[in-house]
């Protein structure tokens, strides 16, 4: 009998491929590509598939990384921005206090972070292949082999950039066209599974996802309001219901609400009424909504794996850890997993670092704390939107008063909660700040711009020196230097900082600073991180299952 599956074709060795085109991964395949290397984005979703989108916060951090690839400014365009929140009807918290070029949350539907991210992946040359679908991975010690079927008439796309990312949940997942396709083998250096949270790549290496369900049964829409609320956003939360109101801007409502007796499962149907009556019991009144675009039910787990590397494979985003939908963390936590990646994996395919594995490793070394903190924070806030029982209740709405007041508490969740205050244990033989994440530095105007973020964009590490200091020899970087003038050097403290030499990694933390470094310190800084030349085809090391 015929099989309805052509032949399988094999192609030649890819650099990494990266499964699940949702922000992660367009993220991911983009910094790659634009360090010059070969990448495949796999979408088991088709180029047209509507998108049903869950998030819609962009925190400062993420707005941080975005602006050093030249993005962050065409994306505050699509939204609106909220610089202060009231929470459970407590004082007004400012997000104005952060010290960031983006003091507040951008507020804009995931497929305006998509569609931007889509274009800045295929203007570097990603092959990007929706409509495909993995159904088999195997490694070895110096290849990734997977297995992918695509529907016939499809292949590598010019898509709409609104995909979820989401992958089948199974190893041998079932073809959105079953019984026909054609079936490809890739063989790649590297793969990455940014395929969401019932991820292909996760169990196809037989790795656990622990972890529980937390809320059921809310439900999630875009609306029209007849009578917007008077704050820009309305949110609370009482003993028998949560309600949650934010505008994109273009006249849409995300709408979320959730109450204490539902019992729905997800795919029960969900209508209008239901989540009015919600939001009345919650907020007061439902504001007028009307017209959903699209409503849904669903419900948040707490989960997160044990490894987020696997020998030559990695995990990233939501198929590393998913959380609750408070405090918008999701989408920012998996651009920030994708951030911290791309450049050590870039780094090791060209043979720039001296140590290609501990490079590998810190991945998971530096990013799973951060998904196990971002897990407590959005955790903590959940339970607070459910808190039962009047002692629970009072203790919420009296943190929510005072927390405002306290200014060392009120810095600590605001850096958190935006990922300005998140940073990485300091390198072996560093002190802070290494580690810590570097605020945009102003620089001498030159080719590379006037701000550390600028300087970024060029996708390497940035050495920031005094004028005169010379650059390390054959050192692979950009080298700026501190900006002088009387406007930056008002204080004693603030020319003592233009002394300082300071190493910044390609996703703007800081490698290593020392307040004075003699020519020969500042060479041995850089070259515990970067090899003096790129040597073509070198890679990791033997890869070690995790």
């Amino acid at each position: 009998m015929t099989s309805a599956v052509d032949a399988v074709d094999t192609e030649d060795t890819i650099d990494v491929v990266v499964v699940g085109a949702g922000p992660t991964g367009l993220l991911l395949a983009g910094d790659l590509a634009a360090a010059g290397l070969s990448v495949t984005l796999v979408e088991r979703r088709p180029r047209t598939a509507a998108n049903l989108t869950r998030a819609f916060a962009v925190h400062a951090r993420t707005l941080e990384l975005l602006d050093a690839r030249g993005l962050a400014d065409a994306l505050v365009s699509t939204g609106r921005r909220i610089d202060r929140v009231r929470p459970f009807g407590g004082m007004a918290l400012s997000l104005q206090r952060l010290s960031t070029r983006y003091p507040f949350v951008l507020i804009t539907p995931q497929y305006e972070t998509e569609k931007l991210l889509e274009r800045r992946a295929l203007s570097t040359g990603v092959d990007i292949r929706y409509d495909c679908e993995l159904i088999g991975l195997s490694q070895d010690r110096d290849t990734v082999t997977l297995d992918l079927r695509t529907a016939n008439g499809t292949g590598t796309g010019t898509g709409t950039g609104t995909g979820t990312g989401t992958g089948t949940g199974t190893g041998t997942a079932t073809s959105p066209h079953p019984g026909s396709g054609t079936r490809t083998t890739l063989h790649a250096r590297h793969a990455i599974g940014a395929d969401g949270v019932r991820s292909t790549v996760r169990t196809a290496l037989g790795l656990p996802f622990p972890g529980q369900a937390v809320v059921r049964s809310m439900i999630l829409a875009d609306v029209r309001l007849t009578r917007p609320p008077e704050d820009l956003l309305a949110v609370n939360g009482n003993a028998d219901a949560f309600g949650f109101l934010v505008p994109f801007g273009d006249g849409w409502y995300r709408a979320i609400g959730w109450h204490r007796d539902g019992r729905a499962q997800d795919t029960d149907p969900v209508g209008l009424d239901e989540l009015r009556a919600i939001l009345h019991t919650a907020l007061g009144t439902d504001h007028g909504m009307h017209d959903p675009r699209w409503i849904s039910r669903f419900h948040s787990d707490e989960r997160q794996v044990p490894h987020y590397r696997s020998g030559r494979v990695f995990l990233a985003g939501d198929a590393a850890h998913v959380h609750s939908p408070a405090g918008g963390l999701g989408m920012n936590t998996g651009l920030q997993d994708a951030a911290n990646l791309s450049w050590k994996l870039a780094a090791v395919l060209h043979g720039r670092t001296p140590d290609p594995e501990a490079l590998l490793d810190s991945y998971h070394r530096e990013r799973h704390p951060v998904g196990r903190l971002v897990l407590r924070i959005s955790g903590a806030l959940v339970r607070a939107v459910m808190a039962t029982g009047p002692v629970r209740r009072t203790a919420r709405s009296l943190g929510a008063a005072v927390l405002p007041r306290i200014g060392p508490a009120r810095d600590r969740a605001l850096g958190l909660v935006s990922g300005i205050g998140i940073s990485y244990p300091p390198p072996p033989g560093t002190r802070r700040p290494a580690g810590r994440r570097a605020p945009d530095l102003a620089l001498e105007p030159g080719p590379h711009g006037q701000r550390l973020y600028e300087a970024l964009r060029s996708g390497g590490f940035v050495l920031v020196t005094p004028p005169g200091r010379a650059t390390p020899p054959g050192a692979p970087l950009t080298h700026v230097h501190w900006r002088t003038g009387r406007r930056t050097t008002r204080s004693a403290r603030a020319r003592t900082a233009r002394t300082a030499c300071v190493l910044v990694r390609p996703d703007g933390y800081v490698a290593w600073s020392a307040p004075r470094a003699t020519d020969a310190e500042l060479t041995a800084a850089v070259a515990a991180w970067l090899l003096p030349a790129a040597t073509p085809g070198r890679t990791a090391g033997p890869a070690q299952k995790a």
